[in-house]
């Protein structure tokens, strides 16, 4: 999976596939067929894993501005992790590829549609409990921090601290158009969330 992820789908040779798995390339097409379906299982390794916390979050917080909040709070420290590459993997693995590539590139383009659309239901759950205003247009909310969070991706790849993510998104977050928790109840949630966040890295 970290080949993939640092090295992207197509630069990716091999001959570094496995060997980072101690294997020999029969042995490799053996278990998974071609490279194509190595990086698919990839994928889903990282999507049930370092990327579990986004649904998780949106599932989990009581409203939609702390389910966004954790979504975008916790990303500041997953993507900066150093044991494995910065950034997400979903974002960035397909960047450079080839019109040879289109088909892996249509796959995870459609994995952060999904990931945009639970935003949107997220939000739209939130309206539904008037915690957004009327008329509020959640589709572009959720386009915001789908791009906020893209955007936080490539400049953890580009070396940003988790601190300045962290800066990022707090911003962004002032952008939210409806109501707020008490400053003093989300501080006190934040631990937690950043708790759950090394768990699961510990985990995996």
């Amino acid at each position: 999976m970290h080949v993939f992820w640092k090295r992207g789908y197509e630069a990716a040779s091999v001959a570094e596939l496995t060997c980072a798995m101690g294997i020999t390339a029969p042995s490799l097409y053996t278990a998974f067929g071609d490279k194509e379906q190595l990086f698919l299982a990839a994928i889903e390794r990282y999507a049930n894993g370092p990327a579990a916390g986004f649904p998780a979050a949106l599932e989990e917080e009581p409203t939609a501005y702390e389910a966004i909040r954790r979504v975008l709070l916790e990303a500041a420290e997953e993507l900066t992790r150093p044991e494995h590459p910065k950034g997400c993997m979903i974002s960035m693995a397909t960047t450079n590829c080839s019109e040879a590539s289109a088909h892996i590139q249509a796959a995870l383009i459609k994995r952060r549609e999904a990931s945009k659309t639970g935003i949107r239901c997220r939000i739209e759950c939130g309206m539904s409990k008037g915690e957004l205003p009327e008329g509020t247009d959640a589709c572009a909310l959720a386009d915001f921090y789908s791009t906020v969070y893209r955007g936080m991706a490539m400049q953890a790849a580009d070396g940003a601290s988790a601190d300045a993510l962290m800066a990022v998104a707090e911003t962004a977050l002032r952008a939210w158009p409806g109501k707020k928790p008490k400053a003093d109840a989300a501080a006190a949630r934040a631990p937690a969330a950043r708790k759950r966040a090394a768990a699961k890295a510990d985990a995996n």
